[in-house]
């Protein structure tokens, strides 16, 4: 199978925002994080159809429209959480309200699709399987309960502290959402990234971390060149950046994409009362 034309559209999309952006030409210039993601996404989809035979935008476009809107909701959540935490900030961004909040959502709209994407035709490309990776089964028992009430405190302590100790806990949040939802989606029988851990079933962890660990380069290297960009207020080692990220920070990024993977399960789960799951238990996709 040869890459889909929408995959080739997309490399040249991306070859053509990436010397544009150089150039500084306007509105490219400015709007380069969304563009640049967008050929991305395009890209990444055509790679993973062509590895895997399936994906997102060729066969399961309902679900990739749903995916966009609710990685916006998503990361606008975030967006609280840094109202009061205020570990990012935004420059450069169009003066006009009304641009200004079509670039924001335009931006957060390829998180989720950019993240399981890359987990895909990483997974596909390192032929990691779901379905052959057993271990020693352990049963956590009460853990899970353990897990739901610690992801409850990440969750809601952070913000209720004087802001010179809360601006230290972001990772906290990052790490509450998995404790507090993952069980939750065992229990609603979606799927669950600590029920595949108590099966011995890595394979759908490790894509995960993958994907989030490669995008937060993709991340931060796009967005060192931007006009409008983000710029990070974390407090420790702030100054030892790579990029415009403090070398401490892309530790969150593969933890990142496995909380936006349970939140995603969560959301569809609770939305439309079914899962879309692989007729098979091997790695056919990672969401």
């Amino acid at each position: 199978m040869r890459l889909k034309w929408y995959g080739w559209l997309g490399l040249v999309w991306m070859a053509v925002a990436q010397t544009l952006m150089f150039l500084e030409v306007e509105p490219v210039h400015q709007w380069f994080t969304p563009i640049i993601w967008t050929g991305y996404i395009l890209f990444a989809d055509a790679l993973v159809l062509w590895l895997r035979g399936r994906s997102l935008i060729q066969d399961r476009p309902r679900e990739f429209a749903m995916l966009v809107w609710l990685s916006v909701l998503f990361w606008l959540i975030f967006e609280l959480y840094n109202l009061r935490l205020a570990n990012w900030y935004y420059i450069n961004v169009p003066h006009n309200p009304w641009l200004r909040d079509l670039a924001y959502l335009w931006s957060f709209a390829t998180i989720f699709p950019g993240l399981f994407l890359t987990s895909e035709w990483l997974g596909a490309l390192l032929k990691i399987d779901l379905g052959k990776q057993h271990l020693r089964t352990r049963r956590f028992g009460m853990w899970w309960r353990f897990s739901v009430v610690v992801g409850l405190l990440f969750l809601v302590v952070p913000p209720l502290l004087p802001y010179r100790i809360s601006r230290f806990l972001f990772g906290f949040v990052w790490l509450g959402v998995i404790f507090f939802l993952d069980p939750i989606n065992h229990w609603l029988g979606a799927p669950s990234l600590i029920a595949e851990w108590e099966e011995g079933r890595l394979g759908r962890t490790l894509a995960l971390l993958a994907g989030g660990a490669v995008c937060g380069v993709f991340w931060e290297f796009w967005n060192f060149w931007a006009g409008a960009k983000w710029i990070y207020a974390v407090p420790i080692l702030g100054d030892i950046k790579i990029f415009e990220m403090p070398v401490l920070g892309f530790l969150g990024f593969p933890p990142f994409c496995l909380e936006c993977f349970v939140l995603y399960q969560f959301a569809r789960r609770v939305l439309w009362g079914h899962i879309w799951a692989p007729s098979d238990p091997g790695l056919e996709r990672v969401v």
